[in-house]
């Protein structure tokens, strides 16, 4: 099995988060980047099991966003 789990970033909690279509009922969220990808890989398996029926080996795919203009990196106003 296959899924693909999308890491996001958000400003206001300041913490990343996942969305995916293929792990139904998965809504994770962490401070640091790597503790969520653990998660997603402890968590994934045990909620495929209960609602899907699978057991098996699953490969991740993750893709990561994380939006800012090059103004708030620099920490500048605009105008």
């Amino acid at each position: 099995m296959s899924c693909d789990i999308k890491i996001l970033w958000d400003d206001e909690s300041r913490s990343w988060y996942t969305e995916t279509d293929d792990v139904p009922g998965m809504v994770l969220d962490s401070n640091s980047f790597d503790a969520l990808i653990e998660k997603v890989q402890l968590i994934a398996p045990d909620m495929l099991e209960e609602n899907c029926n699978y057991v098996g080996p699953i490969h991740f795919t993750f893709t990561t966003q994380r939006k800012k203009t090059i103004r708030e990196w620099l920490g500048q106003e605009v105008g």
